[in-house]
């Protein structure tokens, strides 16, 4: 593979470089969409746009920032993770191992739980499937933070059921680590976690404390609307460890 120019990686508007655009080329002119649609979310190190299929139906593009990701922070993450323990400190490095991880994160936790399908990534470009109202005019499935049902009962049962997907992402051996109401959606009354980049195995070294932070922030959560029992789910974490 040729050497990319410094040109080439020089962002504009803190998405698209030449590199980006390239592979986003590459990815159409395969069939993954026809043309992007619209932006859905900028987070602090992604973007997340639709774009929309042959068919009309869409999908989502998430695009790494290259220029301002803290790639620090995700080496950070990424280094006790056995699966890559032997990436190196750069920043492309770094980048374009966080969105493999990602894709190989989703693509195992959907044998397990409901995630958004990975369809393909290449550099700091994830593609996947769309959750929502695919069609023309339809939209993204909310987040949970935005769209509690206002029935007691409706909202346990979606406590149950995070819960239940964290517990059994564990038991094949996956902790998402970065759980919160912000990426969990609200799909048709059904959670539906996404963000899986900072998804770790159960042997990384700090997977047990990312589980309890895990547990924590979805007990805290929902503990505003209903009862909850933070000790409990802590003790269903414990029995769960295996002993050193």
């Amino acid at each position: 593979m040729a050497k990319k120019t410094k040109e080439e990686w020089k962002v504009s508007k803190n998405v698209f470089s030449l590199s980006s655009e390239r592979n986003l080329h590459k990815f159409q002119s395969q069939g993954f969409f026809e043309h992007m649609e619209s932006p859905i979310k900028t987070g602090k190190e992604s973007n997340i746009f639709s774009a929309v299929k042959k068919d009309g139906t869409k999908i989502i593009i998430k695009m790494y920032r290259m220029e301002n990701c803290n790639f620090n922070k995700m080496y950070e993450y990424i280094r006790p993770d056995p699966r890559y323990m032997g990436v190196k400190k750069g920043k492309r490095n770094i980048i374009f191992s966080w969105v493999q991880r990602e894709y190989r994160n989703m693509i195992k936790a959907r044998e397990i739980i409901r995630v958004p399908t990975p369809l393909v990534y290449r550099d700091n470009i994830l593609l996947m499937e769309y959750i929502g109202d695919d069609t023309k005019d339809g939209g993204p499935a909310p987040m949970l933070k935005y769209s509690l049902p206002t029935n007691e009962k409706e909202i346990s049962k979606l406590y149950n059921q995070v819960m239940k997907n964290v517990f059994a992402l564990y038991k094949a051996g996956l902790v998402h680590g970065d759980l919160s109401e912000f990426n969990i959606l609200n799909h048709q009354g059904k959670p539906i976690l996404i963000d899986f980049s900072q998804c770790t195995t159960a042997n990384n070294p700090n997977a047990s404390e990312l589980l309890e932070r895990d547990i924590f922030n979805v007990c805290n959560f929902f503990g505003k609307y209903v009862d909850v029992d933070l000790e409990k789910e802590l003790e269903k974490k414990k029995k769960m460890e295996k002993p050193a």
